[in-house]
């Protein structure tokens, strides 16, 4: 049986977060495993409907987020969860919680992720018309010891999902693509052609 754990993407809002995830998402399945993607924005729609966004509101949305991925985790499935999550201990107490954690920061620089804001949210937190913005006049504590710190300022995506990948091989989380060596691959090029297929 696969046994179950959850990734969990943190970083500024327009970091890469939900497009990671996804891509991961696809390659996990392609390997035989059961994977659900939580996104920080569809919870907050949706479980969290109703919560603000003062650090109390934001805390108890992460924590929502993390029973969920603790559920999936227990029930022998994989949990991506996308969320800003800014501040370091509801992270933490998330990862006391499911056990199997992977945290990958999505470090990218505040201007970075303002140009790549497709609906203005950075303009109108700079500007002063929303409050509590995360990196604007709200803190994101970054992560001490993260098990993957992917730039995605200066990566390109196939860097990044590589990096997670790799990481999450080591682990023993994700099944390695079995390779074959240039003999064996040899030989299997004779038979097939023996057989008339090459």
């Amino acid at each position: 049986m696969a046994k179950g754990y959850t990734v969990w993407f943190t970083g500024l809002s327009g970091s890469g977060k939900s497009t990671l995830a996804n891509r991961l998402a696809e390659i996990i399945r392609s390997r035989g495993q059961v994977v659900e993607v939580i996104d920080g924005d569809v919870i907050r729609r949706s479980l969290s409907k109703g919560l603000g966004f003062s650090k109390e509101g934001r805390d108890e949305n992460i924590k929502r987020v993390g029973h969920v991925c603790s559920y999936l985790t227990a029930t022998e499935r994989v949990a991506i969860a996308a969320c800003i999550s800014p501040y370091k201990a509801i992270r933490n107490a998330n990862r006391d919680l499911i056990g199997d954690f992977v945290e990958v920061y999505c470090k990218c620089s505040l201007d970075e992720c303002a140009k790549r804001d497709p609906k203005g949210m950075y303009a109108k937190a700079f500007a002063g018309e929303i409050k509590g913005f995360t990196g604007v006049d709200d803190p994101y504590e970054e992560p001490e010891n993260p098990e993957v710190i992917v730039d995605t300022d200066s990566e390109d995506i196939n860097t990044s999902i590589n990096k997670i990948v790799k990481v999450l091989e080591r682990m023993d989380f994700l099944p390695e693509i079995e390779t074959i060596s240039a003999e064996e691959e040899e030989v299997i090029k004779k038979r097939l052609e023996s057989l008339g297929y090459l």
